[in-house]
This record gives structure tokens, sequence and C-alpha cells, in this order.
């Protein structure tokens, strides 16, 4: 898909780029990207990757805004407590580039439809809280040849890694899964300005692999402590 005249301006910035360039972006907007969770992680990824131009994304998330939300979920502000967030989500991220398409699934990933709805997409962000919707995002991305984006937060630390990637380490190559486990979420407090920097990393992570650059963190966990400003890569074995 070329790109219009408005797009060319639009995107400036990334086209005046050696690694990007027209070709780059046209990728870009070729691309179609499911962001699965559209809070603390998600608000950075899916405002980055729209203002990036991704084609098409889709956004999936069955909570509704809350007052806590509010101190790090940058997409929502004190009149949409209460409202859909996926919804919202769509609407704001429509006022932000209208020339990307955004699907609201305000409904949440279940073995049900994973497969259906994960097909049509070429990427997948993982940015929820919980270990259920994780292992499913992998084993569907898994069975379908899929590349999903994992991001973490807690407290002050975060984790990054690109998993199912050209063949490379899944979710379950760093953290086996047992089946006895029922309730994975963790509600531990979190710094809001952390979600910001693990959420852009993750978009970060998107854009290199939709223009097939070298340096995905494909078979290597990022570990950023923005309390004590270290981050640590560690390899990840299949």
């Amino acid at each position: 898909m070329s790109l219009t005249s408005r797009e060319k301006e639009r995107y400036n910035r990334h086209i005046i780029l050696q690694e990007i360039g027209i070709q780059g972006q046209e990728k870009i907007k070729d691309s179609r990207v499911l962001v699965v969770g559209a809070g603390g992680l998600g608000s950075p990824v899916l405002y980055y990757l729209t203002a990036a131009g991704v084609g098409h994304i889709g956004i999936m998330d069955d909570d509704a805004v809350s007052e806590s939300n509010l101190q790090r979920q940058i997409l929502y502000d004190t009149t949409h407590v209460g409202t859909s967030k996926a919804i919202v989500a769509a609407t704001r991220l429509n006022q932000l580039n209208p020339f990307c398409g955004i699907t609201p699934y305000s409904f949440r990933l279940t073995p049900g439809n994973a497969l259906e709805i994960i097909a049509t997409y070429d990427i997948v962000v993982d940015a929820t809280d919980n270990l259920q919707a994780r292992y499913l995002i992998n084993d569907t991305c898994a069975e379908l040849g899929k590349p999903f984006v994992y991001g973490s937060i807690c407290e002050f630390e975060g984790q990054l890694s690109v998993f199912n990637y050209h063949g490379g380490p899944s979710y379950r190559d760093l953290f086996p899964y047992h089946d006895g486990v029922k309730d994975f979420s963790q509600p531990l407090g979190v710094v809001g300005v952390l979600p910001g920097v693990i959420g852009s990393l993750q978009a970060n992570e998107v854009i290199k692999i939709i223009l097939e650059k070298p340096g995905v963190l494909s078979g290597k966990l990022l570990t950023i402590d923005i309390l004590n400003n270290t981050y640590l890569t560690f390899t990840i074995e299949k």
C-alpha cells in the first residue's frame, strides 16, 4: 500500500531515516498488530504504534476504566471512569491518527476465540497482567507461527522479550507452565512511569519486527530496574 501525500508529511521523521524510508513506512502501513490489554502497558504501546502508522491495530480488553487506573494508564482521563477501555482507546487513537484502522474487542481472549482472532494479525503484543492470558497468547502464536512481544511489570522492575520469532524460543522455554495452577493474578503495586518505559520498548520491538531489522529481542530477556537504573540481558535457551 503506497503512502498518500498527507501520510508522507505525517511520517516524515520516519521516512528520512535511512533504516526506514518510504518502503519501510509502507511496510508499517501494511502491518496488522493485536494488542491484548489496554492498561498500563497497552496505553504507550497503542499510542506509539498508532502514531507510527501501523495499518490496522486490534485492541482487546474486557475491563472498564477505574479511578486507580489513572495513575499509569495514560490513554484515559477522569471522564472515562466506568467506561469500556477498548472503546475509549479506539476513539482516542482514531483521533490521534485517522489513517490507522482500529478494531476494539471488549471481551477477553479465550481458548474459544484466540485462534480465530490472532490468525488475522501479523504480530501480537502481550500487554496483559495475568499469566493465563500470557500462556494462551504464547501457545496460539506458536501454533500459528506468529511472533509475540512480551512485557511484564511489577513495582519498579520490568521485563521484555520477543517469543516465537523465526522459530526462536517461546514463553514456555522461559517459564514452564504447571497445569495445576489456577489463579495467576498478582495485584501488586507499580510506579506509574514503569509501564511507559516497558510499553515504549515493546512498541519499538514491534516496529523492528515489521521492518525486519536485526537486534530483535528473540532468545533474550531484558530486565530493567528503574529504581536503581540497572539493565540486564539474559539468554533464553530453546
